[in-house]
């Protein structure tokens, strides 16, 4: 798995959305025991702290030590760097895996190879995340031809299963149709401008041209929404649960 979010971890945890709490109480109705769950490319620990009031214990997993460093500690939350693919887990001990935002990074074959291991008969593994932020017109043009067109070039291959939605993804299980959710959050311009800078696509870029592409949109951003002004903010969330059948 590439590790393409250290080097922007403290503005992960202060400018990447937080997923709806509805989520989670879905994810507690369909598990059938809620003593163990792993939240694997915990990251920040974002789904790891929302799971913790369900299990009895969360075990959140994360290749990258800065991310860890600026997770959310809970009593019954247990942080440990591994990759997704080899983990030192017991076997059949999971009652729900979870990955937020991080599937479309992974070797899927030996992932799901470790996720069958280390799961109990009839777990869900459930892939979530989301799309492209959406604001207004006028924003939401700004910010597509900013993904498209200025880091053309500079998104990792994988990043096409973001685009698709996640339904292209190889996912061999049994699936669950899952309810529509949707993230609406109320930002400001400086949040959506920290949270660009937390995309892979802008990391690349900065690292290839020793500038911020963000510089490119700034003022033009600015023209159609003042500072200090708050819009509403979302994005469609993306997720694929399939049961674990051994």
């Amino acid at each position: 798995m590439k590790d393409n979010f250290s080097k922007q971890s403290q503005g992960y945890a202060q400018f990447r959305p937080v997923y709806p709490p509805e989520i989670f109480e879905y994810l507690f109705s369909i598990v059938k025991e809620h003593e163990v769950a792993w939240d694997c490319a915990t990251g920040n620990g974002q789904v790891a702290s929302a799971l913790a009031p369900y299990f009895t214990k969360v075990m959140a997993t994360d290749i990258s030590a800065k991310q860890i460093e600026q997770a959310q500690h809970k009593e019954n939350i247990h942080y440990s760097i591994a990759p997704a693919e080899h983990t030192s887990f017991p076997e059949n001990y999971f009652d729900l895996i979870t990955v937020g935002q991080a599937i479309h990074w992974f070797d899927f074959s030996a992932f799901y190879s470790e996720a069958k291991r280390i799961a109990k008969q009839s777990a869900p593994l459930v892939a979530l995340g989301y799309d492209l932020i959406h604001i207004d017109d006028d924003t939401d043009k700004i910010i597509l031809r900013f993904y498209e067109e200025v880091l053309k070039g500079f998104w990792d291959p994988e990043r096409k299963y973001v685009d698709e939605h996640y339904k292209t993804i190889p996912f061999p299980f049994r699936e669950i149709q899952p309810p529509q959710f949707q993230l609406r959050l109320d930002w400001t311009l400086e949040h959506v401008l920290g949270f660009l800078g937390t995309w892979s696509g802008v990391q690349h870029y900065m690292d290839h041209h020793h500038r911020d592409p963000i510089d490119e949109i700034k003022n033009e951003l600015m023209q159609t929404w003042k500072q200090d002004v708050i819009k509403t903010v979302s994005f469609s969330i993306m997720m694929r649960v399939g049961i674990i059948e051994k």
